[in-house]
C-alpha cells in the first residue's frame, strides 16, 4: 500500500510570524492535528498539539505573544506519495514521530500520521507503538532532551 491511498489530503499552513492564538483558531477552524509552517511556500517547521502544550502551557508563555517559528519543530521529515506505507512507519519510528508531510513534485499534498496507518494497515500498529523505558528519565522533544517532572 502507497502513501498517497492512506494520506490526509487537508493541509493547513501558517506563517511563521503568526502568534499561538491564531494557530490555534487554524486548528479549531480545520480540525486539524499539526499546522505546516511555510514561509515563501517553503516548508520551515511543523507545529503540532503537543508543541503547544509543552512549549506554551507548560512553560508558561503568553500565547498571544509567543511566535509559531519559537515553538515549531524544525528540520521536519518528509515522505513522497507513492512510498509505501512500510517505509512511513519505519521513518516514524526511527524518528520519534506521529505526522509526515506527504510531498508530490515539490508540494505538500498530504499528512500520513500514525493513526492514519493503524487504522488502515493494522499490522503495523505494532511497529508504532514506543519503546518504554522506566529507567529513562529523558525524552527527546524536537532535538532536545527534557527532563520529565517526576
Amino acid at each position: 500500500m502507497l502513501v498517497k491511498d492512506i494520506m490526509t489530503k487537508t493541509v493547513v499552513s501558517i506563517a511563521p510570524q503568526e502568534n499561538a492564538v491564531a494557530a490555534c483558531e487554524q486548528y479549531k477552524k480545520h480540525g486539524v492535528g499539526c499546522l505546516i509552517v511555510k514561509q515563501d511556500n517553503l516548508i520551515v517547521g511543523i507545529l503540532t498539539e503537543r508543541d503547544i502544550i509543552e512549549r506554551i502551557i507548560l512553560d508558561e508563555r503568553d500565547p498571544k505573544t509567543t511566535l509559531v517559528e519559537d515553538i515549531m519543530s524544525r528540520n521536519i521529515k518528509t515522505i513522497h506519495a507513492s512510498a509505501n506505507v512500510e517505509l512511513a512507519t519505519k521513518m516514524m519510528k526511527d524518528n520519534h514521530i506521529k505526522k509526515l508531510p506527504v510531498v508530490l513534485n515539490n508540494e505538500i499534498v498530504g499528512i500520513v500520521t500514525a493513526t492514519d496507518i493503524t487504522n488502515r494497515v493494522p499490522q503495523l500498529a505494532k511497529e508504532l507503538q514506543p519503546p518504554f523505558d522506566q529507567d529513562t528519565p529523558y525524552r527527546l522533544v524536537s532535538g532536545h532532551q527534557k527532563k520529565e517532572k517526576p
